[in-house]
């Protein structure tokens, strides 16, 4: 008979529930172990089958770590400040307050139903004020440590949706919702100064253990430049133009100066003849997002009619203005190198300026190694290290600039003009001064408004409350915190998150962080992972925390799509919704399914003829230990020693594999291993026991029934991991294929750990070996133990 899943699932539930038995506190008595998943924001649509995945891994972690002793925190939350809510509430005037919270209950609802094991007494949520009190009041210690600052800075303003849109919403110079147009303009922002970190940012991904595409992709965002910055004299102009170049040995080969259009000094430079299309240029480029303009394989740009003048040749060298060209990024200002690199080629190859070769090479564009040719005092020298070390001493001679570190990473835009988010902890009064709001005062609620639209000059909805905005002669911010506010520092609330006195205890943090598993999505490279690393170090300088590093190991599931092997989403009508599954198949095969589709961390397509594989051998579990009318039929005695051997192979596959996160294999063992019980003359009741504990980080509530029919005590969620023997894991002979010259020439049957002596003898007991070898001497043998005999001759 099939197991009856939807009476199972509910009871245990609803008993691990009333026991708490997740719910955890600091106990020194036991090692601790952290395991977090990225917090969901709780969207209207609910979960989809893609979401458990990354859950269902973190619980079987946890699940194991709480049965081999350890104490376990595991806890979940939400990140709960987003657009979606406020949109809905643009449209329809419903608080987002309202519906962030009917989601959040969807969510919760739906979670629950999977038999995540986490602490739910801990459960956060980044909208709720006793969470934000904490956020506003971190942000005023990085504002009283000089790493919160306002600045006016280009932004992607829509007129047409009243806000300031990320350089990912622009597409072609317009919006990504709506298709609306936008434009470039200052306007004045909250920054966090990430960069003062930047050099510590890289140097310590060496200390955490994380997939090396993610450190690779966070050192390239950074993307640390070592260079010279020098300035080159304006002609007819009483100033200089700052670059940086990491090649200032190819300073020679400047043929043309390139600056962004928005750079303060295009005005002063451009000539009377070339302003009409200047100005023409500046407003198309203004038109592009960053994104846009870096992308951008079309090479566009106009002459200013200005020049500067070559530090070392005193020629007159032409400056041009190219979008490709970021004010944001270095000193808003190139020196073109077009024998020596493409982009330059490309543009002077356009524009028809002249291309000259300085290091001996290939064809032009070249860019590989060489010697420096047409370079007066660097000629025959290596361009790297020996000519750029000599230019940057004749640069540093001359006074015209010096040896620079410079980095790609930008302060963090940390403002939004929005409603649903964080109110800044901020006022501002009429001399100009700024304050922040003392730590007793927080939190900063949001206040009522009567429309959730921005004002038509891009003032927050925060602004249209009057009275909201008048505090103690001064005025409050209206702008709000972008979601990434609360996602950089929720795990650390995790750790005491009831406290009302400060945003945690220095004893809870020092007992539960770091993270020793975290788990989430590859798309958080460049945003909440490097947001949380900074804000873990300005806390840990602050002395508020112990260590500099939140997440020890990061784990990245890799993403299930559609049956068609597309991504889930709406729009395609693919996805999956996990209620519709769980009423069918239940929980547990839903939880099983996604972890043997494949390795945790690889994009796998979903298959309902997969999950009813699973489901089937969940009943085949079931009905080995149960009849048709739900009676035990089970027998207590010993395994024959062939099973005994495979029950104790089965403990240490399964604990190897969960350590190693190799949860699909592990899976794959325990069907091994009850194809074979089914073919034994006793099903052992100490077995299945055995194999309820294994099953139960994996299939929690279906373990437990069996667990408890069987005649265990107390909870299996709770039980002690079983331990293997390692005599009995070891096969007391293995099969050995014999190589002559590397061509197989037969097999022998021998133990795993024979010595070498005595492998040989037995293979040259072989006849087919012994006429490989006849005639001819062994000169080498190579041997592993149970995995290569090789013997060499001549």
């Amino acid at each position: 008979m099939a197991y009856p899943h939807l009476e199972i699932e509910q009871k245990w539930q609803e008993k691990w529930s009333s026991d708490q038995i997740f719910e955890v506190s600091e106990n020194h008595s036991k090692p601790k172990y952290y395991v977090l998943d990225m917090f969901p924001y709780p969207s209207s649509q609910g979960l989809h089958v893609g979401h458990p995945e990354g859950y269902t891994a973190s619980d079987i972690v946890t699940r194991y770590k709480r049965a081999k002793g350890f104490n376990v925190l595991h806890p979940m939350g939400f990140d709960a400040f987003g657009l979606p809510a406020e949109q809905y509430a643009i449209q329809t005037g419903v608080h987002p307050a309202i519906t962030t919270n009917e989601a959040i209950e969807n969510f919760r609802r739906q979670l629950k139903a999977l038999g995540f094991s986490f602490d739910w007494s801990r459960e956060v949520s980044t909208c709720d004020p006793k969470f934000y009190k904490w956020t506003q009041y971190i942000f005023t210690i990085l504002y009283e440590k000089g790493l919160a600052y306002q600045k006016e800075v280009p932004v992607n303003w829509c007129p047409a949706l009243r806000t300031v849109l990320a350089n990912e919403e622009v597409v072609d110079g317009k919006s990504e919702r709506g298709g609306h147009p936008v434009e470039r303009v200052p306007m004045k922002q909250w920054m966090l100064k990430i960069t003062e970190y930047a050099e510590r940012l890289i140097q310590d991904l060496d200390k955490v253990d994380w997939p090396e595409r993610t450190k690779e992709g966070q050192r390239n965002w950074i993307g640390k430049s070592e260079g010279a910055q020098m300035s080159f004299s304006l002609k007819g102009v009483d100033e200089v133009l700052d670059i940086f170049t990491t090649r200032p040995d190819t300073i020679f080969g400047v043929t043309f100066m390139v600056i962004a259009p928005e750079h303060p000094l295009v005005d002063k430079i451009v000539t009377s003849e070339c302003r009409d299309e200047v100005s023409k240029y500046k407003s198309f480029a203004s038109k592009k997002s960053e994104i846009d303009r870096q992308a951008n394989t079309d090479k566009t740009g106009v002459f200013t009619g200005g020049f500067c003048v070559h530090p070392f040749t005193g020629k007159d060298i032409p400056i041009w203005i190219s979008d490709y060209v970021l004010m944001s990024y270095g000193t808003g200002a190139i020196m073109a190198v077009p024998g020596h690199d493409e982009r330059d080629f490309e543009f002077a190859t356009k524009f028809s300026i002249d291309i000259l070769r300085v290091i001996d090479g290939g064809d032009l564009p070249y860019g590989g190694e060489g010697k420096l040719v047409n370079s007066d005092f660097l000629n025959e020298l290596r361009a790297k290290p020996d000519g750029i070390q000599k230019a940057i001493d004749e640069i540093e001679k001359k006074g015209i600039g010096k040896r620079h570190v410079t980095y790609k990473l930008r302060d963090w835009l940390f403002s939004r003009q929005r409603y649903w988010g964080e109110p800044f902890p901020i006022i501002h009064f009429p001399n100009g001064e700024l304050k922040t709001i003392d730590k007793n005062e927080l939190p900063v609620l949001l206040p009522q408004v009567a429309d959730y639209e921005p004002s038509p000059s891009g003032e927050s909805p925060l602004a249209n409350n009057a009275e909201w905005i008048q505090y103690n002669g001064g005025r409050r911010e209206t702008d709000t915190m972008p979601g990434s506010a609360g996602s950089s520092w929720y795990f650390l609330r995790y750790t005491d998150p009831h406290n009302n006195d400060e945003p945690f205890s220095k004893e809870a943090e020092s007992y539960w962080m770091p993270v020793d598993l975290y788990i989430g999505g590859p798309e958080h490279t460049v945003g909440h992972l490097l947001y949380s690393r900074f804000w873990q170090k300005v806390l840990f300088d602050a002395g508020l925390v112990t260590h500099d590093e939140p997440f020890k190991k990061l784990l990245h599931q890799g993403m299930i799509l559609g049956e068609d092997g597309e991504k889930m989403s709406k729009s395609r009508g693919n996805v999956i919704n996990p209620d519709v599954v769980i009423e069918k198949y239940g929980a547990d095969s839903l939880r099983v399914y996604e972890m043997f589709m494949g390795p945790i961390d690889k994009d796998k397509p979903w298959s309902d003829t997969g999950l009813e594989g699973v489901r089937r051998f969940l009943d085949r579990v079931w009905r080995l230990a149960f009849d048709e009318e739900g009676r035990i039929q089970l027998k207590s005695g010993s395994l024959s020693e062939e099973n005994n051997r495979l029950l104790h192979k089965t403990i240490k596959k399964v604990t190897e594999d969960i350590e190693s996160m190799s949860f699909n294999t592990a899976i794959s063992q325990m069907m091994i291993f009850v194809n074979e019980l089914y073919k034994s003359d006793l099903r052992s009741l100490e077995a299945v026991k055995t194999l309820s504990q294994l099953l139960m980080p994996f299939a929690p509530h279906f373990a437990e029934e069996l667990w408890l029919r069987l005649g265990g005590e107390g909870y299996v969620s709770l039980s002690d991991w079983p331990s293997y023997n390692p005599e009995l894991v070891v096969d007391e002979k293995v099969v050995l294929g014999v190589q002559v010259n590397g061509k197989m020439r037969g097999k022998i049957e021998i133990a795993p750990d024979a010595e070498e002596e005595i492998a040989l003898h037995l293979a040259k007991q072989v006849t087919a070996v012994q006429n490989a070898m006849d005639g001819k001497n062994l000169f080498k043998t190579i041997y592993k133990p149970g995995r290569i005999l090789n013997l060499l001759v001549k």
